[in-house]
């Protein structure tokens, strides 16, 4: 979460992955030059060595020709690598934008859109399909340009030298190209489908592994293991299909250049009996058509190559096409009504659905002052945890507005909305690092006597203390390491050091014992008196302290009043609160 000092970053483009490759143009452009220029080194080879064989038969001197063909040699081979590290150069630069660009993508990605994307894919994508396109677009670009040429080079010199031989050659070479062809088109089709299989797999088992508990106390892992084997096996055989096709090219072509070998031979040889062809036009013919063996091969290799990564660039650039978070809307400052100052937060009309023709909030209005707790309550689904949603403009209403301040938070830009709230979340987030790196995440460049202010007005001092070495202890994935209620104080702590102006607590004491729960009852009371405080409560204790209540129903506000006045007044929290008190002396609804 950026801190309100931060510029704000986000996205205005989504260039495609042939954009990102277009920056790197001109390592690419003097690979391929170098290339190029190899070809016409590799070209001339059998012409010197033709002239070799016609100088030795006239008894001349032959030391300059092979001196020029070593020459030819030692060029053909540093032109060789320099294209190579060129061209490896310019794929490694190309995977890495294309992995920051879609990187900074995803991160800014409109929430409700990127939540129905499977997020195993979303990595495959990241990961896997961004190597392939890597290839393709360095690698085998590179090589179908160079190959292509040395190919059509050769053919023209052959044609140069004797024109009935090529025909023969390019009759049987022919019907090896058209073959290759159509498998080259048939690998494509195969390899997206190979590659969405694969996403297929890494989400499923994103999702087992994010959940792996739940499987292990549910007993699952024989089902989960049979689900995953399934995909697996879905993405072995599409992935089998993809290796048959490939293997193909390069037998076709293969056995398309063994029978031009051999009637070139069989009719060159027969013409030099004749006397109607030299033999070193012939030796230098056959040369050539050794020299295209491996550029032929290259070349339907790299088509094949670059077919699947084709494949992959599509789905990098539909990843590329994920909706972003909304500029600013052009909405003007709305007056504050009344004649003091703005409300911290404010819901005018406010509408809004996940979809599915359900709206979770219908017509939703109420305040909260500039200082002081505000507490919200309901059942189930009444729409408590959307409210913050849309404070964060995680979603943005259907119709309707949501006021920070006195300003619709669709005008604000997001990292100065964010900087001025601080949320902690129901189901509370730690990540892998350092305890100083999760509660520095949200303010960066926080003091270390901001860190130990807000470490010790979340409770979580103590816990330092007991911590091998302290704020520098390492956490696991999750915040392995501490417990849940340790975890929840310190994501509140996080949220304390951002200074905002209304924190959101999504049940934030949920996980709290009775006697923390009590000295951060004391923390929010504080702070409180600093900010406003928006608290989905869980406890009763929390209700009753409240400065005012919002009672949530089916989206709607119900009440709003003190605990005392809703008990008397309004059944449904008279009820909740009643339930609670009985089944659990210290606690009310959870929502």
């Amino acid at each position: 979460m950026p801190t309100r000092n931060e510029p704000d970053r986000e996205a205005e483009a989504k260039p495609t992955v042939w954009a990102v490759a277009r920056a790197h143009r001109s390592l690419l452009v003097g690979g391929v030059l170098l290339g190029l220029i190899g070809v016409v080194a590799t070209l001339t080879q059998p012409l010197v060595i033709g002239e070799l064989i016609e100088t030795a038969a006239r008894n001349e001197p032959v030391a300059g020709i092979i001196l020029l063909l070593a020459g030819l040699f030692l060029a053909d081979a540093a032109l060789s690598s320099g294209q190579a590290y060129l061209i490896g150069r310019a794929g490694e630069n190309i995977v890495r934008d294309a992995r920051t660009l879609l990187t900074g993508l995803v991160l800014r990605a409109d929430l409700g859109r990127f939540r129905r994307q499977r997020q195993g894919d979303v990595h495959t994508r990241l990961v896997s399909d961004t190597s392939l396109v890597k290839i393709a677009l360095s690698h085998s670009l590179a090589q179908l340009i160079i190959n292509g040429l040395l190919v059509v080079g050769g053919i023209v010199l052959m044609g140069w030298i004797d024109i009935w031989l090529l025909l023969i050659t390019l009759g049987c070479l022919g019907v090896a190209s058209t073959v290759s062809l159509l498998l080259a088109r048939k690998l494509r089709i195969i390899a997206l489908q190979h590659r969405e299989n694969t996403g297929a797999f890494g989400s499923d088992l994103q999702r087992v592994l994010a959940a792996l508990t739940t499987v292990k106390a549910s007993r699952a892992e024989g089902r989960e293991q049979e689900r995953l084997g399934g995909l697996a096996e879905r993405a072995r055989r599409s992935g089998i299909r993809a290796t048959v096709v490939g293997a193909l090219l390069t037998p076709t072509m293969n056995v398309g250049l063994q029978i031009s070998l051999a009637a070139v031979v069989a009719a060159g040889m027969a013409r030099v009996a004749t006397g109607s062809m030299n033999a070193a036009d012939l030796t230098a013919f056959v040369m050539y058509l050794f020299y295209l063996v491996s550029p032929l091969v290259m070349f339907f290799m790299s088509v094949g190559q670059f077919q699947q990564g084709r494949a992959a660039i599509s789905r990098v650039d539909a990843l590329a096409g994920l909706e972003q978070e909304d500029a600013p809307s052009s909405v003007p400052d709305i007056v504050p009504r009344g004649n003091g100052g703005a409300a911290a937060v404010e819901f005018r009309e406010v509408h809004f659905g996940y979809g599915g023709g359900r709206q979770a909030l219908n017509g939703v209005s109420f305040t909260v002052p500039e200082r002081g707790l505000t507490a919200v309550v309901g059942p189930s689904g009444a729409g408590k945890t959307t409210l913050f949603q849309l404070i964060e403009r995680f979603y943005r209403p259907e119709r309707g507005s949501v006021l920070l301040g006195g300003r619709d938070v669709a005008a604000m830009r997001l990292a100065e909305l964010r900087g001025r709230v601080g949320y902690v979340e129901q189901d509370t987030t730690a990540m892998r690092g350092t305890v100083r790196e999760n509660l520095t995440y949200a303010a960066p460049y926080a003091s270390e006597e901001e860190i130990r202010q807000a470490v010790e007005r979340a409770g979580l001092a103590e816990v330092v203390a007991t911590l091998p070495d302290g704020l520098d202890t390492e956490l696991g994935d999750q915040g392995v390491g501490l417990s849940g209620g340790q975890r929840q104080r310190l994501c509140i702590a996080r949220a304390l050091l951002l200074k905002p102006d209304v924190m959101l607590l999504d049940e934030a004491t949920s996980q709290l014992d009775a006697e923390a729960e009590s000295a951060f009852r004391d923390t929010v009371r504080r702070v409180a008196g600093e900010c406003a405080v928006i608290v989905i409560a869980h406890r009763l204790s929390t209700v009753a302290d409240a400065d005012r209540i919002v009672v949530l129903e089916d989206g709607r506000v119900r009440a709003v009043g003190g605990h005392d006045r809703l008990v008397a007044e309004d059944e449904l929290y008279r009820r909740l609160a009643d339930g609670q008190s009985r089944d659990r002396p210290a606690a009310v609804p959870a929502g």
